[in-house]
């Protein structure tokens, strides 16, 4: 039986019984996930959690990092801030395709080593062409080349997003500050998110993550960047347990250009207001009324 049919058979198992019987229930079932527990199947969906539920389950999660990491790390609840409204814009006249930014979200997010995985793909685009459909992420020559440019393409949180319509477990929905989330420990798996998203923009996490004691970020969220099971989707959060504590995106740190501007819509005064309103902007096949939270803009 596969991971996936696992967690669900047993969470109808957990719905249907009892804790005690549940217990029980389980003894049996142990040969196929030696490392699962009695609470981590009994637990509710992360937005149904009180508070003193939502506390035993981070202590639970640090507890388990440490066992199977060797890491001591901080998991925390971050939640949304009143008055803001994340938005994000790249300004394709100054990327230089390096991708410093998917490195950063790669080491910041604690992806799997082997797989390098990144929320962030950038694709090399022939000048005049929007489809980035047609451009190519896996180049490997000097940057940048002639008569090209490059487009960053990440989750673009959108304010209608399908990948959310589709989920049948609800274990994915869109926030108050417009970030769309994962709960990683409600996801069963079934990719339908993944295949509606027009963005490619979710991962499937083939693998259980392997990264160095030493590589892994102890400051966590768990809505964003701690260590996801095996056989669940991820995404980007617009680094949630980051921006939601006043601080910058990791993949905007790192770029080297400049290119990346990030703010609170709500603010006429943010940076990211100013782009909106003094500059041509446009967001990925606008066609499907998905409204991104994610803009583009040239200099010209």
């Amino acid at each position: 039986m596969t991971d996936q049919k696992r967690r669900v058979a047993l969470k109808v198992l957990g719905a249907t019984l009892g804790a005690a019987a549940f217990a029980k229930a389980m003894e049996p079932l142990r040969a196929w996930t030696p490392t699962l527990s009695v609470a981590e199947f009994l637990q509710r969906n992360y937005r149904e959690l009180d508070s003193e539920a939502k506390r035993a389950l981070l202590a639970r999660i640090e507890q388990k990092t440490l066992e199977e990491h060797g890491v001591e790390v901080s998991v925390h609840d971050d939640r949304p801030i009143d008055g803001v409204e994340f938005g994000y814009a790249l300004n394709l006249s100054v990327c230089i395709g390096c991708r410093r930014c998917a490195e950063a979200c790669h080491h910041e997010n604690n992806h799997d080593r082997a797989t390098h995985n990144s929320y962030i793909r950038v694709f090399e685009m022939e000048q005049g062409s929007f489809d980035f459909e047609n451009g190519t992420a896996d180049y490997d020559h000097a940057v940048p080349a002639p008569g090209k440019y490059y487009l960053p393409v990440q989750c673009q949180q959108c304010d209608n997003p399908p990948c959310v319509d589709v989920c049948p477990v609800q274990a994915t929905w869109k926030e108050g500050d417009g970030i769309v989330v994962v709960d990683y420990d409600w996801c069963i798996g079934c990719r339908y998110c993944e295949a509606a998203c027009p963005y490619h923009a979710r991962r499937f996490n083939w693998h259980k993550p392997e990264i160095p004691k030493d590589e892994i970020n102890p400051n966590q969220g768990y809505l964003s960047n701690r260590i996801r099971p095996q056989g669940v989707v991820e995404k980007c959060t617009f680094c949630l347990h980051r921006t939601r504590k006043g601080q910058l995106p990791a993949c905007l740190e790192a770029c080297p250009t400049g290119a990346r501007v990030f703010g609170n819509l709500l603010d006429p005064n943010s940076d990211i207001r100013w782009v909106l309103e003094n500059k041509r902007v446009f967001v990925l096949k606008e066609e499907l009324g998905t409204n991104p939270r994610f803009f583009y803009f040239f200099d010209k």
